[in-house]
């Protein structure tokens, strides 16, 4: 008795087993992922536009050793997905979590996880070799993205660490303004600039994801998203992805990438310099509160009025700079909580006053 029922046991088992696998199989086909982790370079080779620091760190892949870095420049230029590339092909899938301590600006930096976290993972001495046979450098990486918010403590406590396990550790800094890291930590480390990634480079990458994506799309509509990108092919990605959700199969239009931007149409910006030059207030007054009140960001409006005015050829030098010098001003009492309306109809109020002299 006690045989059959081991038996039925046994054979029970398994089918619950596989019936599980095959749920299990069914929501990791279903589960989607972000385009922008899904085309996160995989390799150094991958890594568009940054062509200094590619050639430093195949050098390191191909046997060189790696000095300490520190990454900076403008956001989604690439400088968190290098280092991450160039440690997979460094360490391969099994070791890279082993050998890899990223850090960034969620988890708590201050002075007592660089004496005990960071100091602890950077004094463990490491072999040199993988499972697959291939040579491994008998260091770890540690990677602290956004470097720039950590305390000054916490930088100085973290130079000492530097030096003294140099044989076991490498350390990888990322920040987008270099001037708030300390100058003991900037000697210690080979600098390198990560630059706004060209318009072209961008739109072949765009491209590229939308054959694979089987997204339509037209050229006005490319053209208008790399424009509002600014260089930031992470936030480029992400309007094409939110884009293809919203026309759900439709062509990607300029209008579509404009509306979710949340950028003012070239219409606006036209119809408020239009108002500035009539030299009534009332009808000053009447666009400037319709913009407002359809829901665009001051910071928006003002950012593309100083490349208007800016491409103005009616205006001359002086009048230019009395009125960029007022789009800093409004620039920081936005920055400062100011009202929104009372700002803008203060800036227009001074486009006008400027236009009016010309006149």
């Amino acid at each position: 008795m006690q045989a059959f029922l081991k038996g039925t046991g046994i054979s029970t088992k398994p089918q619950k087993d596989k019936a599980t696998a095959g749920a299990s199989g069914e929501n990791k086909k279903q589960k989607p992922i972000p385009w922008v982790e899904k085309y996160r370079p995989k390799c150094v080779d991958e890594v568009a536009f940054q062509e200094e620091v590619v050639t430093v760190l195949k050098r390191s892949l191909e046997g060189a050793d790696l000095p300490n870095l520190l990454f900076y420049g403008p956001p989604g230029t690439g400088k968190t997905s290098t280092i991450l590339a160039a440690s997979r092909e460094l360490y391969g899938p099994e070791l890279f979590r082993q050998r890899v301590l990223e850090l960034n600006a969620s988890d708590e930096r201050g002075i007592q996880v660089v004496r005990n976290k960071i100091k602890t993972f950077a004094q463990l001495t490491v072999a040199g070799s993988r499972s697959d046979g291939k040579p491994c450098p008998p260091f770890k990486i540690i990677i602290l993205d956004e470097a720039d918010s950590m305390t000054n403590p916490a930088q100085a406590a973290l130079r000492r660490t530097m030096e003294k396990e140099s044989k076991t550790t490498r350390f990888c800094l990322i920040c987008n303004y270099v001037s708030r890291i300390i100058e003991p930590l900037t000697s210690r480390c080979s600098k390198f600039r990560f630059k706004p990634l060209a318009d072209e480079i961008q739109e072949n990458r765009v491209l590229g994801i939308c054959e694979k994506e089987d997204v339509k799309y037209t050229k006005e509509g490319i053209t208008a998203l790399v424009k509002v990108s600014e260089g930031d092919l992470r936030k480029a990605i992400t309007y094409l992805q939110s884009a293809a959700r919203l026309t759900g199969g439709k062509e990607i239009t300029e209008q579509v990438i404009t509306e979710i931007a949340g950028v003012v149409s070239n219409e606006m910006t036209d119809s408020l310099i239009e108002a500035c030059y009539s030299s009534s207030f009332e009808k000053l007054e009447v666009v400037v509160s319709n913009m407002i009140n359809e829901g665009f960001a001051a910071t928006q409006i003002i950012n593309q009025l100083h490349d208007t005015v800016i491409e103005k050829e009616d205006l001359n030098d002086k009048q230019k700079s009395a009125i960029t010098e007022k789009l800093a001003e409004v620039d920081k009492c936005l920055m400062d909580g100011a009202d929104e309306y009372l700002q803008m109809i203060g800036l227009c109020s001074v486009i006008m006053q400027q236009v009016t002299q010309n006149n």
